[in-house]
């Protein structure tokens, strides 16, 4: 272990592995240790007898759950946008040869103690029950407007400079109301609170087109993609992906303490005895606890069942989001739920998650909007885990933390966007995500 390296990584979680994988096909030499003797960090998975252990010590699951090696539950369940930026680097590095993906059935928002399909285009805006007539045709308008606007297109516009109009006023030039509002900015625009209706529109139209084109890539019932087998796959995946350009792996190494010059730089690593010597340290919040600090807490249930949720279709895998405004809240609230499609669970039975940003000390009664929508559930565990974000100044320590624990969201489009911030940070330069799409649609459609 007594070598030099460019970068050394400690942690396993998906934005480390990431992270571990680009900077390797990068021509850096990277060691990626882990305290834990398993992939993934807080974003791992586990099989029944685990999260059991996790959450019920030395209870033992019943028999009527079926085989433990049948699971397949990931602690931090995000899907992915069919065209969004993971699904990029995932091709961007070909680790997409390492993983199998399937669409997710369903894409669903909250409104009025209902749940509805999201409706991303202008067909779909005239056929949805979330609309009253002429708000369909309002809606539709704007989806038409999104869908045709290009960039370097000026007629495209229609006199908007969405670079310096806010979301706001592109909503208020359709005559939108507030529920439509709502759902296009949380549900389809995947915002999470409502500060982009202040800031300019350009963003807001682009999320909705990647939602757009996500939905027609596969022509599903969402945007959304998932890996069979679940999550788990991927950080082991960048791990191979590592190795094969030089990257070393050390799991189970106690310790991983940070070490530091007289003025205050990283230099290396020691663990059991050993340093490891490197220009870099990019780790998770857990390996330098001094330089973060807590911004929030995540609360969700996890929860075993043996049906689909009630007034998805049936699906077999969808994501359910419930905006603040709908709850009285001032974060929304996220519902994933997948089953044996994916290989996640024994056939007939449903893992559901319900997560939100904690407003209170009390999940149980914080996540029931979501508990209500699930229908009858065998087993539920309930969890909250906190926040962080660094408090260093990386040029100056060259320690790169990523910047936050994994949020509430059911999705990974905020993920990705720590990652390649975090990647332009330690590079110095920008991640080029212009990538041939089609060459994850043939594992997707299998």
């Amino acid at each position: 272990m007594d070598e030099e390296y460019d970068v050394i990584v400690l942690g396993t979680g998906l934005k480390e592995c990431i992270l571990s994988g680009l900077l390797s096909v990068d021509g850096l030499k990277v060691l990626h240790m882990d305290r834990n003797d398993y992939y993934g960090g807080e974003s791992t998975s586990l099989n029944l007898v685990q999260l059991w252990k996790r959450f019920r010590g030395d209870e033992k699951p019943p028999e009527s759950l079926g085989s433990t090696k049948d699971y397949n539950v990931d602690m931090v369940p995000k899907f992915m946008m069919a065209n969004g930026a993971l699904v990029r680097v995932l091709i961007h590095t070909s680790v997409t040869k390492y993983l199998n993906f399937k669409a997710v059935d369903g894409s669903f928002v909250y409104n009025k103690g209902k749940i509805y399909k999201v409706p991303a285009t202008d067909v779909e805006a005239l056929k949805s029950t979330l609309m009253g007539l002429f708000e369909k045709r309002r809606a539709r308008k704007l989806f038409i407007y999104v869908q045709d606007y290009d960039e370097n297109d000026p007629k495209s516009h229609e006199g908007l400079d969405l670079n310096k109009v806010t979301t706001r006023e592109v909503f208020a030039k359709y005559g939108l109301d507030d529920n439509t509002v709502d759902f296009i900015g949380h549900a389809l625009a995947l915002h999470t609170n409502d500060d982009y209706l202040d800031k300019p529109a350009i963003d807001t139209v682009k999320r909705m087109k990647l939602y757009a084109d996500s939905l027609a890539r596969f022509q599903g019932g969402s945007p959304y993609i998932y890996p069979q087998y679940g999550l788990g796959e991927l950080p082991q995946g960048f791990a191979r992906l590592s190795a094969v350009y030089g990257g070393t792996y050390m799991l189970n190494k106690p310790e991983c303490k940070v070490e530091f010059d007289q003025n205050g730089k990283a230099y290396g690593v020691t663990s059991e005895g050993e340093t490891a010597k490197c220009k870099k340290v990019v780790c998770d919040p857990s390996y330098l606890p001094d330089k973060v600090k807590k911004v929030g807490r995540v609360t969700r249930a996890i929860c075993i069942m043996s049906h689909p949720i009630t007034d998805t279709n049936n699906s077999d895998s969808v994501q359910i989001i419930l905006p603040q405004k709908q709850l009285g809240r001032k974060s929304d609230m996220y519902v994933f739920c997948c089953s044996y499609s994916h290989n996640i669970a024994p056939e007939g039975k449903y893992i559901a998650f319900v997560s939100t940003e904690a407003e209170t000390d009390r999940p149980e009664v914080e996540l029931k909007p979501g508990m209500d929508l699930l229908g009858p559930v065998d087993e539920t565990f309930f969890d909250i885990y906190d926040r962080y974000e660094p408090v260093n100044n990386s040029q100056k320590d060259s320690c790169f933390i990523s910047t936050v624990n994994y949020d509430a969201t059911t999705h990974f489009e905020s993920t990705v966007q720590d990652v390649i911030s975090m990647y332009r940070k330690i590079t110095g330069k920008e991640l080029d995500l212009s990538v041939d799409l089609s060459a994850a649609s043939a594992a997707a459609e299998e």
